[in-house]
């Protein structure tokens, strides 16, 4: 199968072009690289792997690619809401409009799996939010992933992926997510300020974030068409319980409650994933095993390189 992947040098993209080579897929990598990350080269002597460095938004740099692939996984984003709060006209073009062009490229019998995610539940109240709660998304960065799900979602060959927020090592680091600021923190000063602790999420290691789009792949029959939050059961719960866990890992962790201060995400939620799990999928990595990996990638330190601001 040729799966065009945009967004292939990011933080889960660099995991799927791992798997897909490893499952026999060619692969089409596309990334305009703007975080000069330097990845897939142990992938360089591998014929089915094709690189491309250009503009996600510049459709004729890979509208050849989009016309020959049999599925199409949009990564290429900015992610979080920091960075879109910050570029919001650059954030639609990016993870909107290229993606709503794309759509008008592709025939019906090309398959899109789109990576939404569960922020898009806002704050959602004390049950768990399944894919038919509301969404009552926060940010910019939320709205547009809302907004891009409906447009994906209104052509029959397609699925998206709720991801819960995701953490864990890959070849291009990205220490903004939740659980890795933490546990670097941990690791760099020994101590986290915690606002707001109470506040929920639930997390998934991206491996298994990059799992799931090939278990989709060998099931396309039974899930096209259909929405499934992808998250770690086990992994639902609060910002305290997160840092506790930290704690077992980095015992001389201090947590410094600030209730004088607010988080500037306010997103709480717990999250079911039963119906992904009902498709036979489960997770690999779980939230002990991801912290001790973060334990031993961060003894190397970070590099100006590992932003995504």
């Amino acid at each position: 199968m040729k799966i065009l992947i945009t967004g292939a040098a990011g933080y889960k993209g660099t995991q799927l072009v791992d798997l897909m080579l490893a499952s026999g897929h060619e692969v089409f990598a596309l990334d305009d690289f703007r975080y000069n990350q330097k990845v897939l080269q142990n992938h360089f002597k591998n014929p089915k792997l094709h690189l491309r460095k250009a503009d996600v938004c510049d459709l004729n740099s890979y509208e050849d690619w989009l016309k020959q692939c049999d599925a199409l996984l949009p990564l290429a984003c900015l992610t979080g809401a920091p960075v879109c709060e910050k570029n919001p006209e650059l954030a639609r073009a990016i993870n909107h409009q290229s993606i709503v062009d794309s759509l008008k490229v592709l025939s019906k019998n090309q398959m899109v799996l789109f990576p939404m995610t569960n922020s898009g539940y806002g704050v959602g109240g004390e049950a768990y939010c399944d894919e038919n709660s509301p969404l009552t998304p926060l940010s910019h960065y939320a709205k547009l992933k809302v907004e891009t799900e409906q447009e994906v979602l209104a052509r029959e060959n397609s699925l998206s992926f709720r991801f819960a927020t995701l953490f864990g090592a890959s070849y291009r680091m990205r220490y903004d997510l939740l659980v890795n600021d933490f546990m670097w923190k941990a690791m760099d000063s020994g101590e986290i300020h915690l606002f707001e602790g109470h506040f929920r999420r639930n997390f998934l290691h991206v491996l298994d974030g990059a799992r799931v789009y090939l278990h989709a792949l060998n099931n396309w029959d039974q899930m096209r068409g259909q929405i499934f939050n992808v998250g770690l059961s086990s992994a639902n719960m609060t910002k305290l319980d997160l840092c506790s866990e930290i704690q077992k890992v980095v015992p001389h962790l201090q947590i410094t409650a600030n209730e004088s201060m607010k988080d500037p995400d306010k997103r709480d939620y717990v999250v079911s994933n039963q119906k992904i799990e009902m498709t036979g999928f489960s997770c690999e990595m779980t939230l002990p095993q991801g912290l001790a990996e973060l334990k031993k990638l961060f003894i190397l330190g970070r590099s100006k390189e590992d932003s995504n601001q």
